[in-house]
This record gives C-alpha cells, structure tokens and sequence, in this order.
C-alpha cells in the first residue's frame, strides 16, 4: 500500500507544481472560505443522492460506496478559476476514471445547459457534466467555486478545497489508495437533499420565511402594513467580477441596482435586496454596501435558503409582491420595464 501511495503521489506531483504560483501568493481567500464552510464535513457521510448528467446519464452516488471513491468538482463557466484549472480535472478523469467516479457539477448559478455545451465544445470536459439545482452545493455549503469534494471509497467525506494544489492531490492520492475507512464518523448521517419546505412560485402567497439584514434586524418577507413588497436577488461581486466574463449579466446586476434604489425612493413599496452566500460574506455586504451607497436594506442568504425557496438561479432577479404577500411578477436579467412593472404592482 506504501508503494501504491508513493507511485500515486507522483502521478500527481506536476499538478501541484503548476499549481504553485496561485497558492504561493497569499494564503488563498477561495481556500479559506471552502475549508471554512466545509470543515464541519469532513468525515461525514457523502450525499445519498442520485445526479441526473446533462446526456441524460444517472449517477446514484450511494451506489458507489465500497466500490470507488468519488470526486465532485463545483464550477461555473463564468468562474475564471475554474476556466484555468480544467485542463487539470480532464487529465485526472482521462488517468483515473477505472478507480474514481469524477463529476463535473456545474453549480447553476447564472448558468444554464447552452452555456455550458459551448464552453464544452472550446475546452475537453470528457467527464459527466450535472447542473445542479441548488439542493447538492446548498447540502454541501458550496461557497465558493470551484469547490473540489473528494468522498472515500468507505462513503465519507475526505477532503473540501479550492485550489489546485499539492494538498488536493495528496488527498486525491490518499483515496485512491485507501481500501478502508479514512479514520471519519462511522454515526455520521448521510447528506440528503437540502430543499426548503416551499418552493414560492407566481400567484403563490408568501410566509413563513424570513432574513437577517446587514444592521441586525430580522425582517419576514411577508409584509404587514398592506405595501407592496420588491426582493433583489442579486450578489455583491455580479458587477465587478461578471463585467469580463459575463458582461451582459454584470450590466444587468448594476442597471436593477440603480433603478431599485430609484424607484426605494418614492416609498410607495418596500425594498429587500437579498444577496447569494457563493463568494459572499457579511463583510463582502457591508463593504458593497459602503462602495456602491446602498440605502436598500440588504440581507445575506448564507445557506441558500431563500434562493431555494423562490428558485433563484440567475441574478439580477426581482421578485415583486402585492400588498397580500402574493407574487404578481418575477423580472429576470433581461427584463428592463422595473419602472412599469412597480406602476402596475401598486393597482393591484
């Protein structure tokens, strides 16, 4: 087993050499926020869950425990990290694909099916692509992308990391050459599917669900005092991190920004911009805050719960509520009628 490990650790060693340079620099942020979120993981059960590829393929990942260790990549085809690192994940799948079950889990986020497809056809993605809908990243509190997962062939959880690194590869080397537990918590419950009770969809009267703003004050969805009520989806990063590889989106987040903290000002309507926890910290809020002179109250949405429950996979995204707490419109990136939209929302 010594030698295997051995043989294994240099299989993997040029990839951590090219991975030197990122993680030389400073102690990575992505690193620190993915070990951060995922330490309370780490020998847990894996997910007892079934992914659907987009070939139309399922990957029941209960199945595999005792027989072949698992690695799940979390990624996006606008995360410029995640562009850079793979040509690294295609050369571990080509070598490894007998002895570990790799998947590529796009995360869903401001991403969709043709988006991917393309950035397939420009770089070798040979591996089982899923897009997740938010339940497997919000099971695993995925924080940051890319996210790299590693599950033992004993079905526990093994390593949580960002970068491509000699950690990672040392890790990956560590279950491809264990046959038995990795010293984790036999009692560990398995990861299941991490949904809200209610998924909040047009015409559906909102309650029971609430936030916590930036200034501590814990405010509830459904409004009381008979206003109309205005959710921005958004996320503190879309308009400077976007504004190179997805410019478009970058431009929508800024303009739904501009015109919400606008339209705030009129108090015919009560704002909320909530923000997704991927790359967000309270901290990330308070500064954008600051930077941008927001004056909406904002919220940060740390697990993914309220994403979930009104089924939020793109930002900019406004949801608008009558005085009786019903959805009456949903605005996506592409819509530019805010302004008509709030006229028409307040003769309901």
């Amino acid at each position: 087993m010594k030698k295997l490990y051995a043989v294994l650790l240099c299989l993997f060693a040029f990839h951590g050499s090219l991975a030197a340079d990122n993680a030389a620099t400073t102690v990575d942020e992505g690193e620190k926020r993915a070990h951060a979120a995922g330490l309370s993981l780490i020998g847990t059960q894996g997910p007892d869950l079934t992914l659907k590829t987009i070939d139309g393929k399922q990957i029941n990942l209960s199945s595999l425990r005792g027989k072949q260790p698992v690695y799940l990549k979390f990624w996006a085809t606008w995360c410029v990290p995640c562009r850079k690192q793979m040509p690294g994940f295609e050369h571990i799948y080509q070598k490894q694909k007998k002895n570990i079950t790799v998947i590529a889990v796009n995360i869903g986020f401001s991403d969709d099916e043709a988006a991917i497809r393309s950035f397939k056809s420009k770089v070798a993605m040979n591996m089982p692509i899923v897009i997740d809908d938010g339940n497997l990243a919000g099971a695993l509190n995925v924080r940051v992308t890319p996210t790299h997962l590693l599950i033992g062939k004993d079905g526990h959880i093994a390593y949580i990391g960002h970068l491509d690194d000699d950690k990672l590869h040392a890790a990956l080397a560590r279950v491809l050459a264990s046959d038995s537990d990795t010293g984790t918590i036999a009692s560990a419950q398995p990861v299941t599917k991490h949904s809200p009770e209610e998924i909040f969809k047009r015409g559906d009267v909102v309650a029971k669900i609430s936030v916590t703003t930036t200034d501590g004050k814990t405010v509830s969805l459904a409004t009381s005092n008979g206003k109309p009520r205005a959710l921005v989806f958004t996320a503190p990063w879309c308009e400077s991190y976007l504004a190179h590889s997805r410019p478009a989106v970058s431009q929508a987040c800024r303009r739904v920004r501009v015109e919400s903290e606008r339209l705030a000002k009129n108090g015919e309507a009560e704002w909320l911009a909530i923000s997704s926890g991927l790359w967000a910290s309270e901290q990330d809020l308070l500064d954008y805050k600051a930077t941008e002179k927001i004056n909406i109250p904002l919220a940060l949405d740390a697990d993914g719960k309220v994403f979930r429950a009104f089924n939020i996979r793109q930002i900019p995204t406004v949801v608008l509520m009558d005085g009786n707490n019903r959805i009456v419109q949903v605005q996506g990136p592409n819509d530019r009628d805010l302004r008509k939209a709030m006229q028409s929302l307040r003769t309901q």
